[in-house]
């Protein structure tokens, strides 16, 4: 198992059931609703998420073969609680970090520049 792995089942296991409360409320930690593909089940998966004029901006650090990807992609959307509002989701499209980068605004695109991770979910706000 590759390292990547290990620190994404710690942080399942782990890190996001302590943080799931507060993901949502604090700047930069959010949490993502998707359903799940095959089990029809509803998700709640925190995640690193970032406002841009159209929607948001969600990091993927694990890659982007990441369950909570996939169904997004499958349902063409979900829903978002970030800054203490939830709001539906739609277009889900996978881009580079430096094509996401130019859509933040000060001091988050500084901030997502440096953070080395090379994919980003892009989110549009639905209606």
């Amino acid at each position: 198992m590759q390292f990547s792995e290990r620190r994404a089942r710690f942080n399942r296991v782990v890190t996001n059931p302590l943080f799931r409360p507060i993901c949502g409320w604090v700047p930069m930690w959010s949490i993502v609703e998707h359903t799940g593909r095959r089990s029809g089940t509803t998700y709640r998966t925190p995640v690193s998420m970032f406002h841009t004029a159209d929607g948001v901006a969600v990091l993927l650090p694990y890659g982007t073969g990441r369950d909570w990807v996939k169904n997004l992609q499958a349902a063409e959307g979900g829903r978002v609680k970030v800054g203490g509002k939830t709001f539906a989701v739609t277009n889900p499209r996978v881009v580079a970090t430096g094509d996401a980068v130019g859509l933040l605004k000060a001091p988050w695109r500084q901030l997502l520049g440096r953070a080395g991770v090379r994919h980003t979910l892009l989110l549009d706000r639905a209606g």
